[in-house]
């Protein structure tokens, strides 16, 4: 994704790009909250944590799904019996 002629992030998957909170593309917003100025190294450092820490929420989210599934089914098991 390229942000000028000059500055470019390789490698965000195409998933933590669309990621949302409050309706909001987390990377989308942030990149525009910083437009018209140069991304210095505390920036692009910052921007970086941020693209793993949203990756990893995924990944956790998925997680979290997959037990579910099974805790709900143990838990209306439990409140029939």
């Amino acid at each position: 994704m390229y942000i000028n002629e000059t500055q470019h992030f390789e490698g965000v998957e195409p998933e933590v790009w669309a990621y949302q909170i409050g309706g909001y593309q987390v990377l989308d917003k942030w990149l525009k909250d910083r437009k018209g100025r140069t991304l210095n190294l505390d920036d692009i450092t910052h921007y970086c944590r941020v693209v793993t820490a949203l990756a990893k929420t995924i990944e956790i989210q998925r997680e979290i799904d997959t037990l579910y599934f099974g805790i709900e089914k143990d838990i209306l098991t439990i409140q029939q019996a």
